[in-house]
């Protein structure tokens, strides 16, 4: 789990360094960078739910009107027969990006669960 939480710091702090030239930087470069933290802390053994919950909910919520929205992905493969998101990397079409963006949020989502169930394990009932 070391090696996973690893990699997942830097995939993510590595990400929200090349939000700069997206159109809507500050709120990708905070995205990434709360995962980055989790991750770091899951590393450290730092568990606050309340801090994963919080992330989780914003990464759902901005998900789901990313799969839904009329750019977005059901948009990318119904319209545009899932066409290549890794062409280029300046996304001139919007259903690319949106996509893009939704993918960045399932890995960031996927951290957070793995990170939530293996944490909650390595904790220790409290007898009550």
């Amino acid at each position: 789990m070391k090696a996973l939480n690893i990699f997942f710091v830097i995939l993510f702090v590595a990400a929200a360094a090349l939000q700069y030239n997206d159109p809507d930087p500050l709120t990708w470069i905070v995205l990434y960078l709360y995962g980055a933290v989790l991750c770091f802390m899951a590393l450290r053994g730092k568990y606050l739910p309340v801090l994963y919950w919080a992330g989780l909910g914003v990464y759902l919520i901005y998900g789901l009107y990313l799969f839904f929205d009329e750019h977005g992905v059901i948009s990318w493969v119904r319209d545009h027969q899932a066409e290549n998101i890794v062409q280029s990397m300046k996304a001139t079409k919007p259903w690319i990006e949106e996509t893009r963006e939704f993918f960045g949020l399932l890995l960031l989502v996927i951290a957070l669960v793995v990170n939530m169930a293996w944490l909650r394990r390595r904790q220790k009932p409290v007898a009550g």
